[in-house]
């Protein structure tokens, strides 16, 4: 069975994006202002990049703290493949 975890810790986060090749993205055209924008992890190897706009580190995790997100992630599959699947959620 896998799991799910819950975390707004930066080295965590960053640990597990870059152990699968992801990169900190905001999707272009979703924001009202200059540097708005939906936050996304993009993994390159399994999409275009043409809708994401790549983003360094310290953008990444000032956009993720100002909205108070959390990150939910999966570490695997039920299969026991590496699982990409994330998404950001509120922080309690």
């Amino acid at each position: 069975m896998s799991t799910s975890n819950q975390t707004h810790d930066h080295e965590t986060i960053k640990k597990w994006v870059e152990e699968r090749d992801g990169v900190p993205s905001r999707i272009k055209g979703t924001g009202e202002n200059e540097g708005d924008g939906v936050l996304r992890i993009h993994f390159p190897e399994f999409s275009d990049s043409d809708n994401f706009e790549e983003l360094d580190w310290d953008t990444f995790f000032k956009e993720f703290d100002d909205n108070k997100l959390d990150f939910l992630y999966q570490d695997e599959k039920e299969n026991g493949e590496t699982s990409t699947f994330h998404k950001f959620v509120e922080r309690q």
